[in-house]
């Protein structure tokens, strides 16, 4: 399996992005498909169950946890590989150190994980490697 792994670009290319292992990008290739059914970062997000769960009345909007509504082993895997991005990707790591104090260790490991799909839904829709993301996002913020 990780021979066939290696020779789709996809996982390759998904594999330049810190944290981001063979098992997890195959596991995203696989679970996302074809990328022209989501139309915003915020569809994969709840396609995948990253998405927070709503309870409204009213005037009132209350957000409870994550609604778990998609692959459970792709979510299981990005938020181990969220745990390791922070300690190869100076961002990643300074995105979990702002939640923790605030939001905790658990809910923290899972925005990093949300964050890290969010990227590679963004390599892989533009077909760029991580580098590559890395310089259009220093470009985009100057």
């Amino acid at each position: 399996m990780k021979e066939q792994a290696g020779s789709d670009e996809r996982v390759t290319r998904l594999q330049t992005h810190p944290g981001v292992g063979w098992l997890t990008s195959l596991c995203l290739v696989h679970t996302l498909g074809d990328l022209t059914c989501f139309s915003s970062t915020r569809k994969v997000a709840d396609y995948v169950g990253f998405d927070p769960m709503e309870d409204s009345s009213a005037e009132r909007k209350v957000y409870g946890g994550i609604s778990k509504a998609g692959s459970r082993l792709l979510r299981y895997l990005l938020v181990e590989a969220g745990q390791t991005a922070c300690k190869h990707d100076e961002q990643v790591k300074q995105f979990d150190r702002r939640l923790v104090p605030r939001r905790g260790k658990p809910r923290a490991k899972v925005a990093v994980a949300r964050k890290l799909l969010i990227r590679c839904f963004i390599m892989e829709r533009a077909q760029i490697d991580y580098a590559e993301f890395l310089r259009r996002r220093k470009k985009a913020a100057e």
